[in-house]
């Protein structure tokens, strides 16, 4: 397992961009906590992060590239585009896709909704470039303390990861959840 920091995916961005495609494993910062992730369209990668985290049936949520990707891949109301508006941000935005077969069907488990992030941080710009929805769950077993430092880290999930994106320790609590499919926004503070 590889730790790089901010500079070294800078540098590697290329080569970084070809693992996260080919299926690699990885942790990486967020604007709340630290998040384990995957290309979220590899249905491979998918199913070894749910391995990790010990979690069958809840689904994952995406850090998508753009504001643009979530009109494009989901439906948007007026109520959606005035919380889409407040991205990037500490939201995870649940919105119904318009193609529940756009993703690996192991990120929503067959729903046709889909939880997206556009975390307030720099790692939010590679996944812009990267041009890939990633996989965004916390860096823990399920039911496990959040990842916050390396010294937080579960070894169960540090053996099985291919490298962590390291940014200092972080002080934040995971992301508000707003649920906009249906009529009004549903939020909920974790």
């Amino acid at each position: 397992m590889r730790v790089l920091t901010r500079e070294e995916v800078e540098l590697s961005r290329i080569g970084l961009s070809g693992e996260i495609a080919g299926g690699a494993i990885f942790i990486y910062p967020t604007d709340t906590i630290y998040g384990i992730g995957c290309n979220a369209l590899d249905d491979r990668a998918v199913s070894r992060v749910r391995g990790i985290k010990q979690r069958n049936s809840k689904p994952f949520s995406v850090i998508v590239p753009s504001k643009e990707w979530i009109a494009k891949n989901c439906v948007v109301n007026d109520e959606a585009r005035r919380w889409i508006d407040k991205l990037p941000g500490p939201y995870t935005l649940i919105l119904r896709l318009k193609n529940p077969r756009l993703l690996s069907n192991a990120v929503n488990c067959g729903l046709e909704t889909i939880g997206v992030r556009i975390p307030r941080h720099w790692f939010s710009g590679f996944v812009m470039q990267l041009g890939l929805p990633v996989i965004t769950t916390s860096a823990n077993i399920t039911g496990g303390n959040f990842m916050t430092s390396l010294e937080d880290l579960d070894v169960r999930v540090s053996s099985r990861v291919d490298f962590i994106v390291y940014d200092g320790p972080l002080d934040g609590r995971p992301s508000t959840i707003v649920n906009l499919t249906g009529d009004r926004a549903e939020v909920t503070e974790r």
